[in-house]
């Protein structure tokens, strides 16, 4: 006879399990396949590893349930690391005018079973001018008036199909890049040094950081300036929001200036904070950042000290804590490691939703626990790394000759595998080099200059079949 437990209970413990095994005990019966169907349990393990869905509707995908919705983006987000180089179209265009941070995607990640999406790259075509191309069809969809002054930075924000860019007179404006005017308009007070946008739970915003060391927040679409705050005595080199955007951290390359992360909401939230919330890190000399992916608080940072070649990692879990009416944040240090004397300086640095983090030097792309535990070494011996792409499902290393070497996280482990190797198709001369390396779903995009000083932006798009 069979037992039949209650379903309050089998939800509970249906709760506890990954999505591999809810497929698993839905093939159980025609109870245990409802239940572990419900949209409850779905939408939960879509938040758990696709930190947007807490601020997106089920409409907007376009999807009936959570599950479905699971099926399809998980299918979506490894077309890359189910294809091969006999898969990929390679494209090309020159532009007159490129530097790191002109190219930036503008179409949302993805493709559809029926291969209807596509990737849109924004770039600065010109000093004056901003343009949008169509990689798959390797047209130009539109672009922009001439400017009077030339433009100086370029963000996009996929998920709306927008553009944000300053120009050299510290003009900032907002382009839907389909109509041939700017939406906004706005002037800063000082010149630009960094410029992000991004959606948070309580509006799309852009953050403008200028020389003097104050970080602008302004509102999507109008460009309405919502606060300002002085973050550090000098110029900000970079800032890093974290996946939800309830983190922001802003650092500068140097001995003495400390790493200082906020609390967004207390910057969005003027009426509701009486000051900025924030916290140092004790760490010098960041040289780059890194959010875990797909969880909101633990933040790795990296450093180098030129003389002695020492590299150091040291991973923080960020938190909030209340003291009577007052909030403060806390900075705390789970885990670190220091690579001392190595013979090749590491250059770049990326870390998994697993908190493996990988590194490179020259010749080799390694791996390490957040302790320093070694986990993996890929060696290189006829070309040397110089850009290190890392998202939740790949790591795509960059070669000196151009070529690119496609790697995927392991589901079940810590572990990478190696995929396949993209050839460069355009020949690259001694004196030129790549100088950006981005992916989407469906591509990848590099920012080359040839050796006779002409920029090319090159994609390698792929072909999806239904």
């Amino acid at each position: 006879m069979e037992t039949r437990l209650p379903s309050l209970p089998l939800m509970k413990i249906f709760s506890y399990l990954d999505a591999y095994s809810l497929l698993q005990v839905a093939q159980v019966n025609k109870n245990w396949n409802e239940l572990a169907s419900n949209d409850v349990l779905w939408r939960k393990l879509c938040q758990k590893r696709w930190l947007f869905c807490d601020m997106v509707t089920l409409q907007l995908q376009d999807k009936e349930t959570w599950k479905q919705f699971f099926v399809y983006r998980t299918w979506q987000e490894h077309s890359k690391t189910r294809a091969n180089p006999r898969d990929f179209t390679y494209k090309e265009i020159p532009l007159q005018y490129g530097l790191c941070g002109y190219a930036c995607y503008i179409s949302g990640c993805g493709v559809t079973r029926k291969g209807q999406d596509k990737s849109v790259v924004c770039m600065v075509s010109s000093k004056n001018t901003i343009s949008t191309w169509d990689v798959h069809k390797s047209v130009i969809t539109w672009k922009s008036p001439e400017q009077l002054a030339s433009i100086k930075l370029l963000t996009t924000l996929p998920e709306m199909h927008i553009a944000v860019t300053v120009d050299i007179q510290s003009t900032i404006k907002l382009w839907d890049c389909h109509n041939r005017e700017a939406l906004a308009t706005n002037i800063l007070e000082s010149p630009c040094k960094s410029l992000k946008a991004v959606i948070t739970k309580d509006d799309p915003i852009v953050l403008v950081s200028d020389i003097l060391g104050n970080l602008y927040i302004f509102r999507i679409p109008d460009l309405h300036l919502i606060s300002t705050v002085n973050v550090l005595p000098c110029d900000i080199d970079e800032i890093y929001c974290s996946p939800q955007k309830k983190w922001v951290l802003l650092s500068k390359k140097q001995p003495y200036i400390l790493p200082k992360v906020f609390y967004m909401s207390s910057l969005l939230r003027t009426s509701e904070f009486s000051a900025p919330v924030s916290t140092l890190l004790e760490f010098s000399l960041c040289q780059e950042a890194f959010w875990t992916p797909r969880r909101e608080d633990r933040l790795t940072l990296m450093s180098r000290s030129g003389c002695s070649k020492i590299t150091k990692f040291e991973t923080y879990d960020m938190k909030l804590e209340e003291f009577g009416n007052k909030i403060i944040v806390k900075g705390n240090s789970i885990a670190g490691f220091l690579l001392p004397y190595y013979k090749e300086s590491l250059n770049w640095f990326g870390v998994s939703d697993k908190d493996t983090i990988v590194c490179s030097t020259e010749f080799s792309l390694l791996l390490f626990t957040n302790n320093g535990h070694r986990l993996q070494t890929f060696q290189y011996f006829s070309e040397t790394i110089v850009r290190l792409c890392v998202d939740p499902v790949h790591v795509i290393v960059t070669c000196n000759d151009g070529s690119l070497d496609v790697y995927a996280w392991e589901e079940r482990s810590l572990l990478l595998r190696k995929c396949y190797r993209l050839k460069n198709r355009r020949h690259l001369s001694p004196r030129g080099f790549i100088n950006k390396t981005l992916c989407d779903d469906v591509s990848i995009i590099q920012l080359m200059i040839d050796g006779h000083n002409t920029w090319f932006l090159m994609a390698y798009a792929l072909n999806i079949c239904s």
